[in-house]
């Protein structure tokens, strides 16, 4: 069939796709120090992996393919919308891109990218001004930045799932809290006091809803 032939191998995508979201990235997260950038080169691996097997080879879907041709017959796998996996498993066959996961999938996804714009800059201002970041998402989270990579991929698994990025994910996640506490290692040791005080009122990546004294705290 003609939509199985240009389901995949369509490098041109996966490079256009992934420059996109690696840019856009890259333009709120602005890494500077080499833990910044092992964050973002983390984050970049995983965008390329997901986008190889959305567009260019469908790893995943020929390892399965004998159990979800014999769990779910008639759905020619081949196709980009069988690549919604979750859309299809749960039988959602009409347009998986209005599908429920699809629609999450976007709210993670834009959520992330959303947090992580917000707080490079308050970041970047306490930076210039050798404070400690305590303002806008950082009176809620004191690791927003890496809680938005987070979204961002936990979004995109939502959408197009892998056997890669399934295994990375978890990978990601605990390399992402080593790096939060070698952080506040180094922020404890450069702050002290004023450190120790913001740590014990805010949460490191799930905020506290609702709760006054987080608000009160985060503001001052």
């Amino acid at each position: 069939m003609n939509s199985t032939e240009n389901a995949y191998g369509l490098w041109s995508l996966v490079i256009i796709n992934s420059l996109v979201f690696i840019i856009f990235a890259f333009s709120f997260a602005k890494p500077q120090s080499k833990r910044d950038w092992r964050t973002f080169g983390m984050y970049s691996a995983f965008i390329v992996a997901l986008f190889t097997e959305m567009y260019g080879f469908p790893l995943t879907i020929y390892f399965l393919s004998g159990w979800l041709t014999e769990k779910f017959p008639g759905v020619n796998w081949l196709t980009h919308d069988a690549g919604h996996l979750l859309e299809m498993m749960f039988g959602w066959r009409a347009n998986p891109h209005f599908g429920p996961f699809h629609m999450f999938s976007m709210i993670f996804i834009v959520g992330g990218f959303w947090l992580l714009a917000s707080a490079w800059p308050v970041l970047y201002q306490a930076v210039q001004r050798n404070e400690l970041a305590t303002a806008g998402p950082y009176a809620r989270i004191r690791h927003p930045q890496y809680a938005a990579f987070v979204l961002v991929m936990f979004g995109f698994l939502l959408q197009w799932p892998t056997i890669i990025t399934l295994l990375m994910f978890p990978i990601l996640v605990w390399v992402y809290v080593r790096l939060s506490h070698a952080e506040e290692y180094d922020a404890e040791a450069r702050f002290g006091e004023q450190w120790r005080e913001y740590a014990a009122r805010t949460p490191r990546f799930i905020p506290h809803w609702p709760s006054s004294d987080i608000q009160a705290g985060g503001h001052r």
